[in-house]
């Protein structure tokens, strides 16, 4: 996976010393201490007061991050953030606009009397768990696994039992529906009916990080994410779930996002309002060790854009938008009617909303949500079970497992079979997922149109629906990402690259789109992973494809929704996390920074030093041998991926040829064992990839032996993860995959990249969507540092940890926050923001209390 850095970097052990200049006399204090500061931190003799920072003085992001490090720790000098010194990017006009405002006069008085100094917030203690109750949650949530495992294998043997007395397919189809459709509704009636027995309604509360209550949270969370409702987000049966699960949900909502609340009691959204995909709507955050709960309230007719993050105690007002890539903090309140965005959220004046409104009532609504259902539980769930009864029952090499007159196989015939079958699935599925993805949606293309409104939940809602879920499919992405292959891939679903340079590295693992019919990517252009092109747009009644074009010669860097309209031309450094701008003048040879966003040096000197090995005949070899080596990557990895699903099916068949000597119970086994043999396989893989030996940091061009070899080492999955968060085990994992990881960590949901180079101190707390980036990759060249996270630290909900930064001890870093490379943050200082910096009155629940949803946002009876 590409990680690529939209910063600038020019900084490396070679890099030469500046000699300048020295300052007139005219300088002040402030100026000339401010001077001599920089003048340490890039090795100089003196700094003129107006040279520039980065094109005089050849500084770079990292370089400035070391220098606000340096002046935070003065008390004599003011500590300016990465924005001002992008801002006021020369010593005077740095001090200028840091210096403190002159006081008022003060009135006489009888006595003088000393000003009362500004209060102190004092630091948030961190909950510490006890070992005894740390052990015990662990030991519980292992034991909820097994039990699930048991009585889910328990039922599909039993299921599969009545299926294979079937005669004929009639038959057999008959009871492939009674069965799967039973079992699609017990997974999503479980989990409501789990909820609501542990837990009754959610209210606003804080509990400690592994005890009861702990529990009996981290049990609804698992299961609510574990139910196949999940996959029906962007559907009216989707609002009619979470209403089950006792949010307040308005008529005409539509929600995009996967990412499933937890606390739906505190969640309020109003009538005709729409959420856009990759968004975090929790009602929930970890907190310096403890589970925080708080009321999310969106009025009516809101737009929440996409990767927007909104904390517990916010609320979006009436008619109100919140733009793509922002966030709410705690306490943070959008007004009626305004147009927020940002990182934390502020007023602007940009219209999120560009698609007219078309006629989409109850019936359509009604009559869209029965259909999918009725699609689903009539083909899909009986495709699927009687598929999978074909495959186990009616074919002869599994047939004669299950016989109990056959005798046990010997183990060369396991394997043999288990050979053959694992090779046939696995090869199939890359040929025919391959024709599927290179025709189907093509083929849809024809009936949506660009640019023409349609309705939502009709003919071509659906038929957009079939293109986004076809065309996303992460195996293929990982596949030919971070090789010259992803060109070739993407222009077959669509993408127009017809003049593409390539460079090896022209995108990474992670791109996702609406639709690729409507794509274009200008020549010489780099993408990061998490790209998200947003290729549709939504309101609450219709929905547009529209085409989204990325200029030539541009950097995009990781984590960045890409609307149509965008205000971007050519020749474009984007930052991670960056908002794509949507009004003003049309950017062009510059570099954008931060949510919102503001200028930026588009490169500097340094950033050129591996420029000869990307022109002429040095590329063609290069890219040459990159591209033989990547190959083998690829080969590597489809082997690795196909041993993997080798392992799967011998233990499948083994199961099986045991279940008619030890019984049912054999299945439930087989469900915990995969879990087990899948974590072991890819931990072992990964460090057989780094001969069990550590990363170090690096600098190095992308054509450069190392860099193939990291990039190979990101080609192991690691979405299986994900099962372990909220549990001891998450940290336990990390710790075997090498990550350096304290005692009683409680990690949500966070990924570590370069797991060897990150180190997690005691009793830290990590959010769902977090982020340790332990790289960086622009404009051809890698870099890669550590990162050092001290005891007690917190990440908020999708914040963004770069390379090269230290977070002091107990430092809480704000959701949807990404804190630059090369940051110091002092030990309990609270830093947010995008880019990050020092906040630090702690954030709480707003001042009065969220407004109520009105009766009319009642939640309707019906579909809606």
């Amino acid at each position: 996976m590409v990680e690529q850095s939209s910063e600038i970097d020019i900084s490396g052990p070679d890099a030469p010393a500046l000699t300048v200049s020295g300052a007139g006399p005219d300088r002040t204090e402030t100026e000339s201490r401010l001077a001599d500061a920089l003048a340490e931190v890039v090795d100089a003799e003196h700094v003129p007061l107006d040279s520039h920072f980065f094109t005089d003085l050849g500084a770079n992001s990292l370089v400035m991050a070391q220098f606000c490090a340096r002046l935070r720790k003065r008390p004599d000098l003011p500590s300016p953030s990465m924005r001002d010194i992008y801002r006021y990017p020369t010593i005077r006009s740095l001090a200028e606009a840091l210096a403190p405002p002159a006081p008022a006069p003060a009135a006489p008085t009888a006595a003088s009397r000393p000003a009362p100094a500004a209060p102190v917030v004092p630091p948030e203690p961190v909950t510490r768990a006890g070992r005894l109750t740390h052990f015990l949650c662990g030991t519980f949530q292992l034991l909820a696994f097994l039990g699930y495992s048991l009585v889910s294998g328990l039922a599909t043997a039993t299921g599969y039992e009545w299926v294979s007395d079937g005669s004929g397919i009639v038959d057999t189809y008959l009871r492939s529906l009674l069965f799967g459709g039973a079992g699609f509704l017990a997974l999503c009636a479980f989990p409501v009916l789990a909820k609501w027995v542990l837990v009754g309604r959610w209210k606003a509360g804080e509990f400690p990080v592994w005890g009861l209550a702990y529990m009996r949270f981290w049990l609804v969370k698992v299961l609510l994410h574990a139910n196949p409702m999940v996959f029906l987000a962007g559907t009216p049966l989707y609002v009619l779930y979470l209403r089950a699960l006792g949010a307040r949900i308005g008529k005409g909502v539509t929600i995009l996002s996967h990412t499933l609340p937890v606390c739906t009691d505190l969640v309020t959204i109003g009538a005709g309002t729409v959420i856009r995909k990759d968004c975090f709507l929790l009602a929930y955050r970890a907190h310096a060790g403890r589970i925080q709960t708080g009321p999310v309230t969106i009025g009516r007719d809101v737009f929440v854009g996409e990767k927007t993050t909104l904390d517990i105690d916010t609320s979006i007002g009436d008619g109100a938008q919140l733009g793509h890539a922002s966030a709410l903090h705690r306490g943070q309140s959008v007004p009626a009617g305004e147009r927020w965005h940002g990182s934390p959220a502020e007023p602007a004046r940009t219209d999120y909303v560009r698609v007219t409104p078309a006629p989409c009532g109850t019936l359509r609504r009604v009559w869209f949500g029965c259909g999918t259902l009725l699609q689903l539980l009539f083909l899909y769930v009986p495709l699927a079970v009687g598929g999978i009864y074909m495959l186990c029952i009616e074919v002869p090499l599994f047939d004669k497992r299950i016989d109990p007159d056959t005798d046990s196989l010997t183990p060369l015939d396991l394997l043999s079979d288990a050979a053959v079958v694992s090779l046939v699935m696995f090869t199939g599925f890359l040929v025919l997922g391959l024709a599927v993805l290179y025709t189907v949606p093509r083929l849809l293309g024809l009936f949506v149109k660009p640019d023409r409104v349609y309705p939502l939940y009709g003919f071509h809602y659906a038929l957009h629906r079939v293109t986004v879920h076809l065309t996303n499919i992460k195996f293929f992405a990982w596949l030919f990402g971070d090789s010259s292959f992803i060109v070739h891939y993407l222009r077959g679903l669509g993408y127009d690259l017809s003049h593409v340079e390539q460079t090896g590295s022209n995108f990474g693992t992670e791109v996702q789109h609406e639709t690729p019919l409507h794509v274009s990517v200008g020549s010489g252009t780099m993408v990061a992973d998490g790209l998200s092109i947003m290729s549709a747009e939504y309101s609450a009644t219709s929905f547009k494809v529209s085409r989204v074009s990325i200029g030539a010669r541009s950097f995009l860097g990781n984590n960045i929704a890409y609307p149509p309209g965008a205000r971007i031309g050519e020749n474009c450094l984007l930052a991670t996390k960056v908002m794509i701008p949507l009004d003003g003048e049309v950017r062009q040879g510059v570099g954008l920074l931060g949510s919102p966003c503001f200028e930026i040096p588009r490169s500097v000197d340094r950033d050129a030093r591996f420029d000869h090995l990307r022109e002429g005949d040095e590329l063609r070899r290069r890219l040459g041998a990159k591209n033989r080596y990547n190959l083998r990557s690829m080969a590597w990895m489809l082997f690795a991926r196909w041993l993997h699903v080798f392992g799967l099916t011998l233990l499948a068949l083994a199961s099986v040829d045991l279940y008619g000597t030890v019984g049912n119970v054999v299945i439930a086994g087989y469900l915990a064992l995969t879990l087990t043999f899948s974590t072991v396989y890819y931990i072992v893989l990964e460090r057989c990839l780094t001969k069990f030996r550590g990363l170090r940091p690096e600098l190095c061009s992308i054509y450069d032996r190392t860099f193939w070899q990291i990039e190979r080492l990101w080609k192991v999955p690691s979405q299986w993860l994900n099962i372990f968060n909220g549990t001891p085990f998450k940290s336990l994992v990390w710790r075997l995959m090498g990550v350096r990881v304290g005692r009683m960590v409680f990690d949500d949901g966070c990924y570590v990249t370069d797991r060897t180079l990150a180190v997690i101190g005691d009793h830290c707390t990590l959010n769902a969507g977090s982020k340790v980036q332990c790289h960086s990759q622009e404009d051809g060249t890698f870099k890669s540092d550590f990162i050092r996270l001290g005891a007690g630290c917190t990440l908020g909900v999708s914040a963004h940890v770069h390379y090269g930064v230290t977070m002091g001890e107990g430092a809480v870093l704000a959701a949807d926050s990404f804190l630059m490379k090369g940051e110091e943050v002092p030990a309990h200082a609270r830093w947010g923001g995008n880019p990050a910096v020092e906040m630090p009155v702690a954030d709480g629940p707003p001042a009065a209390p969220v407004p109520a949803m009105s009766d009319e946002n009642a939640p309707a009876a019906t579909v809606s």
